[in-house]
């Protein structure tokens, strides 16, 4: 009985596969014949194939892992980016540089592996001519998964959440102490607007290639938008260079397609021809799976979309959500400062003495004094439920000391905790006091258990790029 499974088992696997290939096959019109490739084509095709299979299909565990860990009924946008920006990862990333071509090592052991690969496949596979309906599925695969990553990161561009408006601690920090990757964002978060139209060009460009008649238009606006990013994120530190650079890489190889066709008509001037294969879906189970697959990415851009408008109206995933002190937003200049019971005049150069304060309009207070700031490297794209770990805010810069605070309105009190996850043993316990509209009094106990009693008024600052241009301005 053993023996009889053990020979039906492969012949039945054997019959699947036959039945897969002739599925796949029969998308070629009945007598249609190709013409027969060159040595060369046929061998590049093999590494190529392996290549972008590696790199676009998810066949590590880890992928699995955060798939079947997500909470989907209580799902946040971001369990959905995270699978969206999946790449291949025979190292761990935590264990990779995020910058320079160390980021790239994942794709140096694809490149090893696709040589082998496409060596031992022209042995098994010699004598094929070509191989123009693999051609055609790897452009399927290849067209899809680039479109996913498209909607996704147009998505959080479109509803303004991956570079958010500066706040007001930003905008009282020298320019000189913001990392590049943080001017770049701060730059663009200023025009929330502007921001919704790259989105938007991205979800256009992801559109676009989801029909194969349009996939040259998409892989253009691809090229002129995606390659720009790609070498912001290179020469502007922002820590998505090999992201952005697979994402231009698979639109170069969806363009070759067409570079002959192109240079006939531009520059030959010769009538330039259409695909050689032309799918033509016969098979009942294979029009299925087509409309099913195309099914399954409306349905993820409609549950993306809804979750980004979602989180981005009640609670975008850079910016605390808890509100700030009534009232309190502003920037303070620290009209007295007393240390334990000494009055320290203004000064740039004391360690001690806090030079200006911000209250934010979300649970953040940021403090201006000459202590240094051990700088927070991360790009702040993590998503965190609790406020004081949302820390885009201070990411990539330095000269301010960001606290997150906790207030007690019927105690009148605050207990500040410094958000650098380089310093989070720096807190504050402070009672408050509001004799007018615009001054804050604090005092109690600093993050060296002296006492202090600081008086801050607030200074009505107007900032250009908010009043704007096209109104009279009183300053």
């Amino acid at each position: 009985m053993s023996e009889l499974i053990a020979n039906k088992t492969p012949s039945s696997v054997r019959d699947w596969l036959r039945s897969v290939k002739e599925s796949l096959k029969s998308i070629v019109q009945p007598g249609q014949v190709f013409k027969e490739w060159k040595p060369w084509e046929r061998n590049v095709f093999r590494f190529v194939f392996i290549f972008l299979i590696i790199l676009s299909v998810p066949l590590d565990w880890k992928f699995y892992r955060t798939l079947f860990g997500i909470n989907w009924l209580h799902l946040n946008f971001y369990d959905l980016l995270k699978l969206t920006k999946y790449q291949v990862q025979f190292i761990s990333q935590e264990n990779l540089p995020k910058y320079g071509i160390g980021s790239f090592a994942n794709w140096g052991i694809a490149v090893l592996l696709s040589l082998v690969g496409a060596v031992v496949w022209s042995r098994v596979d010699g004598k094929r001519k070509e191989y123009n309906v693999l051609y055609y599925w790897l452009r399927v695969i290849v067209r899809y998964r680039l479109a996913v990553v498209l909607v996704a990161y147009g998505l959080i561009k479109l509803f303004p959440l991956q570079m958010p408006y500066p706040s007001l601690s930003n905008l009282l920090t020298n320019y000189g102490d913001f990392f590049a990757w943080k001017i770049y964002f701060q730059t663009l978060g200023i025009s929330p607007h502007y921001e919704s139209f790259l989105g938007f060009v991205e979800v256009l460009a992801a559109f676009l290639l989801f029909n194969r008649k349009t996939v040259t238009f998409g892989v253009g606006l691809i090229f002129g938008f995606i390659g720009n990013v790609a070498v912001v994120n290179g020469f502007y530190d922002v820590g998505e260079l090999v992201l952005s650079t697979y994402i231009v890489l698979i639109a170069a190889f969806l363009f070759v397609n067409d570079i002959p066709r192109l240079y006939d008509m531009l520059v030959r001037e010769v009538p330039a021809f259409a695909n050689k294969l032309v799918p033509v879906f016969s098979r009942t189970r294979l029009r299925k799976t087509r409309t099913a697959l195309r099914s399954v990415f409306l349905l993820f851009f409609v549950l993306f979309a809804w979750k980004t408008f979602d989180n981005f109206h009640n609670d975008p995933y850079k910016i605390p959500h808890t509100p700030g002190l009534n009232k309190a937003y502003g920037y303070y200049n620290v009209k007295q400062f007393i240390l334990n019971k000494d009055t320290i005049p203004y000064s740039r150069t004391d360690h001690n003495r806090w030079q200006d304060v911000v209250f934010e309009k979300w649970s953040t207070l940021s403090i201006k004094v000459n202590r240094p700031v051990k700088i927070d490297f991360s790009s702040g794209e993590g998503v965190h439920e609790k406020d004081i770990d949302r820390n885009y805010e201070l990411a990539g810069h330095a000269g301010r000391h960001y606290f997150y605070y906790k207030a007690d309105t019927v105690k009148h009190t605050l207990a500040l905790q410094n958000k650098n996850i380089n310093q989070r043993n720096e807190r504050l316990f402070l009672t408050y006091s509001r004799p007018n509209d615009s001054t804050i009094v604090l005092a109690g106990i600093n993050e060296n258990r002296d006492s202090v009693h600081i008086v801050l008024d607030r200074i009505n600052k107007k900032y250009m790029m908010m009043e704007g241009r096209r109104k009279v301005v009183s300053l």
